[in-house]
């Protein structure tokens, strides 16, 4: 892996409002944002000015911050994960296979529109990761 595991938060309509907090308590930059409105697949309209994907990042500090798609539940509890950034193909198909094997897969490992390999799942513990190679 290419560095420690990074916490991805997902809120309930409230990422923007979110990563404004998080920017002034923090003194940290948001490098990245992107809404379901700029994706490429088809979003409801309602979701358009929705958080997809966003970082905030000082130094090597860096948390992830989405908004749940509309129509998934949200759940206090179960809206942080862990992203694994994986170095290499087999190493995030070892990684997915291991997690399934005694959880479950909550996204299939896929290709991505953002060119990646991507899959999500959940352990036998409960723990949701994200897991992403770039290629």
């Amino acid at each position: 892996m290419k560095h420690p595991a990074t916490p991805y938060l997902t809120f309930n309509g409230q990422a923007k409002e979110a990563l404004s907090f998080y920017e002034e308590i923090f003194q940290a930059e948001i490098t990245e944002l992107q809404t379901y409105g700029e994706a490429d697949f088809p979003t409801p309209e309602e979701a358009n000015d929705l958080v997809l994907h966003a970082k905030i990042k000082k130094g090597d500090f860096l948390i992830m911050i989405s908004d749940t798609f509309p129509g998934n539940a949200f759940e206090v509890g179960n809206h942080v994960s862990f992203v694994l950034e994986c170095e290499s193909e087999p190493e995030i198909q070892r990684l997915y296979d291991s997690f399934c094997a005694k959880g479950s897969s909550l996204m299939e490992l896929q290709d991505t529109f953002w060119g990646a390999k991507y899959g999500r799942v959940r352990d036998q513990f409960g723990v949701q990761w994200d897991l992403n190679f770039t290629r």
